[in-house]
């Protein structure tokens, strides 16, 4: 059986920060939750891994992604909870 993980994804911007967690397999955060992500964050940066395989690997992965595509006044970054 496949190790369920949970991450906390937090955004902030001008008007406070909003957590939201998930919870899945590495198959399903990275399928179904941060497929998309993962994906803008490629077309901007090739070396950013579109199927990470470890929690830790997403979690750069998905990092790297957001500074890539976001600017301004919100910034998004996720942290593995368990």
């Amino acid at each position: 059986m496949a190790k369920v993980f949970k991450v906390k994804v937090t955004r902030s911007g001008m008007n406070g920060s909003r957590e939201t967690f998930y919870e899945g397999t590495i198959e399903r955060l990275v399928n179904d939750v941060f497929g998309y992500t993962l994906e803008c964050g490629n077309s901007w940066n090739r070396k950013i891994n579109r199927n990470p395989k470890s929690i830790a690997a997403l979690v750069k992965a998905v990092n790297a992604s957001y500074d890539e595509t976001q600017g301004g006044y919100t910034r998004s970054w996720i942290e593995a909870i368990s």
